[in-house]
């Protein structure tokens, strides 16, 4: 008796489990019918119709379905792939070689100082000039100005940082040039030796 009853109450526990499984794969059944039949809906939907909601909607399947890579020289500078340093180039006896080549092709910002105590009109005008001059050179910089006599000159390609360094420090109203933390003095700094 007492076994049959055991079988009994299994049986049972297991038809029940049976009917919630069934109500569970019907429930998901009718929400997936739901769901089909308001994408077809929105499918069918006029354009001029649209709404905020419909247009974010059809944005976000354009942008799943966009399976195009983009290239390298179009992905944003941190996602892209750092270039491979080749240490046979390397020059012991010049060690911003180095820094050179692993600045290559990343940003760079350098600080520039005018000399002479300028007004801010005055180094605007002469950072201007700098920058122009390395244009026309095909070095092409970002310059802003960060105090009276001081600026920050950008490069796209930090290896050619080094080469506006020399145009910069050849310049009579260039008092210091810093780059990653190393300062060049310009013709124009007040150095004296002893």
């Amino acid at each position: 008796m007492r076994n049959s009853c055991c079988r009994l109450s299994i049986w049972i526990l297991f038809f029940l489990l049976l009917i919630f499984i069934v109500a569970c794969s019907a429930t998901k059944n009718k929400k997936d019918d739901k769901k089909s039949d308001d994408s077809e809906k929105w499918k069918k939907k006029d354009i001029r119709d649209y709404n905020d909601a419909d247009i974010e909607r059809l944005y976000e399947q354009w942008e799943d379905s966009d399976d195009d890579d983009l290239e390298e020289d179009e992905l944003p500078e941190w996602k892209r792939e750092a270039p491979k340093v080749d240490f046979s180039k390397y020059d012991p006896n010049n060690p911003e070689s180095i820094m050179m080549m692993s600045k290559k092709g990343k940003t760079l910002m350098m600080f520039v100082s005018v000399s002479g105590n300028p007004s801010r009109e005055e180094a605007e005008r002469i950072t201007s000039l700098w920058q122009s001059s390395l244009y026309n050179g095909n070095l092409d910089i970002t310059r802003y100005m960060i105090s009276d006599n001081r600026a920050i000159f950008m490069l796209k390609d930090g290896s050619r940082a080094w080469e506006v360094k020399d145009f910069l420090i050849k310049q009579d109203r260039c008092e210091l040039v810093t780059i990653e933390n190393k300062d060049y003095p310009g013709k124009g700094s007040l150095k004296t030796e002893l």
